[in-house]
């Protein structure tokens, strides 16, 4: 086998957003790249076209913010530690520069002078909520002291002289001047807490916003109060302020489910934005990059604003923000489902070609109508739908031609762990036993188990095979046209139990992985192994098996974050993708075709791999 090689598509992970918190969005001084963090990492996302990412992956803890160096060939990304990497942007390696720990706790933002020099951090520190230290030797220049509560936001003076806002809990802006920064005054005019604090592009003003919904715009040479935006400007909390480029505007997120632009001349709105009526829609963040408005929804999604159409974002990213459990592909490959950890499913349409334009490709829609209300644990398709069950006890359904859950609901006798779908039939493995349904949801059969299924597969033709966890076992049975399940045997057991089991597109094999860091083929009718050759070389858990559409190659993808392609044909060789999602587990994988394979981790992203086999 050749080497793999990451094809170049990478549906990244949304930003990991929470309620009641604000996300900070970091631009490329260039405008051409946008980043936000979600887990151990760093998304770096093209703005004209988002499926060209980089996601940086070298932290140990969870990140919270990340903002370029003004000249843009660094980045200094933070953690809930209190740790500051200082890393590279013009090498794919990201080389380290420098690493400090200005704080113990959480950073919640960070500045850079605009020398490069300098970078002020703020968050919930154990011994403080600020400091300002030197990017090259950490060494500090200056205190963050005369709040009494923790800070949310900062930002510095883009322009000498230097001068640095902040935005706390106590409900007040503090100011300082420097270097070495010492603590000048506080403004004291909002009364709630102060979300987020940004300064005008040339410097000459600064605009508050917190979550008493209310805007303040100052000027910088004597902190007067040139007014108030609104009155107050939003209904609910401000999460985040922006100024545009020229800084005569400032765009505004609030928890209202509305962004609004605002004239800085005039103090008044010019334009709203109505982003939708569900709890999801309130807005989190937002970042005014070039000629482009982004806001962040408190779904994860990433809105691209429409100053001339207000009504309607102009470009919309959507995807996962949680771990992806669950995967499935129409019978065309062209349309990837995803299931995920909050409930939803996600498509993605028009799949990566190796010699289709990345302007083709599709984008990540959401399956409309209501989600299942916990994990999405597995999926097939069953007809003209794919079925869905869930940690919510129950068993859906997704029309294939209009990409939205049906209205059909079934409640199942105890927690579905996995489906499968022979040609007239679904088979549900359930904690407590195997259920039959057909098309219209109705339950056929229930044949009661003792060995807790947790995984299970089928051939169109009725061969069913079930993976178990206490004895460690796959357990075979055949599937009769009425509906019935008769046992036909069962496999020797596995060291651990098992975690996925697929059957192969010709019918005439099986794979079955454990926890145990085994993958073992069977042959469909005698159950019994294709060789006798170990494969065994992923060091974790394996959670995932998916065959490539010739049944001539299998892949797996485990907990210890690799990926390995098996060889039918020559099973004494394979190929490893050594951290294929650095610092995520490998959830789930699919092949798209014989040579291209999709992944997805923990984190919420999918990448597509060109395999050369």
């Amino acid at each position: 086998m050749g080497n793999p090689q990451a094809y170049g598509y990478i549906f990244a992970t949304l930003p990991r957003t929470q309620r009641g918190t604000p996300l900070v969005l970091g631009g490329d001084p260039k405008g051409k790249n946008f980043l936000y963090t979600n887990g151990n990492s760093v998304i770096i996302r093209d703005i004209e076209n988002p499926l060209l990412a980089d996601i940086y992956t070298e932290h140990a803890t969870q990140t919270t913010v990340a903002k370029y160096s003004p000249s843009g060939f660094y980045i200094a990304s933070c953690d809930i530690s209190g740790k500051v990497r200082i890393w590279d942007t013009t090498q794919k390696e990201h080389i380290l520069k420098n690493e400090f720990i200005p704080f113990g706790g959480r950073i919640k933002d960070l500045a850079w002078s605009p020398d490069n020099q300098r970078i002020v951090v703020v968050g919930e520190g154990r011994e403080r909520f600020g400091h300002v230290f030197s990017a090259d030797t950490g060494t500090s220049v200056g205190e963050i002291a005369g709040h009494s509560n923790l800070i949310n936001s900062v930002d510095f003076r883009p322009g000498r002289p230097f001068r640095i806002i902040t935005g706390s809990e106590d409900n007040s802006v503090g100011l300082y001047e420097g270097p070495p920064f010492k603590f000048k005054n506080t403004l004291n005019d909002h009364t709630k807490f102060v979300q987020s604090v940004r300064f005008s592009p040339n410097g000459e003003m600064f605009a508050s916003g917190g979550f008493d919904g209310k805007m303040f715009v100052y000027k910088t040479s004597d902190y007067s109060k040139v007014g108030e935006l609104g009155s107050p400007g939003h209904t609910g909390g401000v999460y985040g302020v922006a100024w545009s480029p020229d800084g005569q505007k400032i765009l505004s997120a609030s928890g209202d489910r509305t962004c609004k632009l605002w004239d800085v001349a005039t103090l008044a709105p010019v334009t709203e934005f109505a982003m939708g009526p569900d709890v999801e829609d309130q807005q989190v963040s937002c970042l005014w990059q070039g000629p482009h408005l982004l806001t962040v929804s408190l779904s994860g999604f990433i809105n691209y604003l429409d100053p001339d159409n207000p009504s309607q974002p102009r470009k919309i990213l959507k995807g996962h923000n949680k771990s992806i459990t669950a995967i499935g592909l129409t019978p065309d490959r062209s349309t990837l489902f995803t299931g995920s950890h909050d409930g939803h499913v996600n498509i993605l349409t028009s799949l990566p070609s190796l010699y289709l334009p990345i302007k083709y490709i599709g984008v990540h829609d959401r399956v409309k109508g209501k989600p299942h209300k916990n994990q999405v644990q597995d999926m097939t398709v069953f007809g003209e739908s794919i079925s869905t069950c869930g940690l919510d006890d129950t068993v859906r359904s997704i029309s294939l031609s209009t990409y939205q859950y049906s209205n059909q609901d079934v409640k199942m006798d105890s927690q579905p762990r996995s489906v499968a779908a022979t040609a007239h039939h679904l088979v549900v493995a359930e904690i407590s036993g195997l259920t039959v349904l057909d098309e219209r949801g109705s339950k056929i059969s229930s044949l009661p188990v003792d060995y807790e299924p947790t995984c299970i597969s089928a051939t169109a033709e009725g061969d069913v095979v079930v993976g178990a966890a206490k004895d460690c076992c796959i357990h075979a049975y055949t599937l009769r046209n009425d509906g019935q399940l008769t046992a036909r045997g069962k496999t020797g057991p596995h060291t651990g139990a098992i975690t996925d089991i697929s059957h192969s597109p010709s019918g005439e094999y099986f794979a079955a992985s454990d926890a145990n860091r085994k993958m073992v083929p069977y042959c469909t009718d005698t159950l019994q192994p294709t060789h006798e050759l170990d494969w065994c070389f992923h060091t974790a858990r394996i959670n995932s098996v998916a065959w490539s559409p010739d049944s001539s190659h299998l892949a797996t993808g485990s907990l210890d974050t690799n990926i390995i392609v098996w060889s039918l044909d020559t099973p004494a060789k394979h190929l490893t993708i050594k951290k294929a999602h650095p610092q995520n587990q490998v959830t789930r994988v699919m092949w798209l075709d014989n040579q291209s394979l999709a992944s997805a981790e923990q984190g919420g992203t999918i990448k597509v791999w060109d395999l050369t086999l």
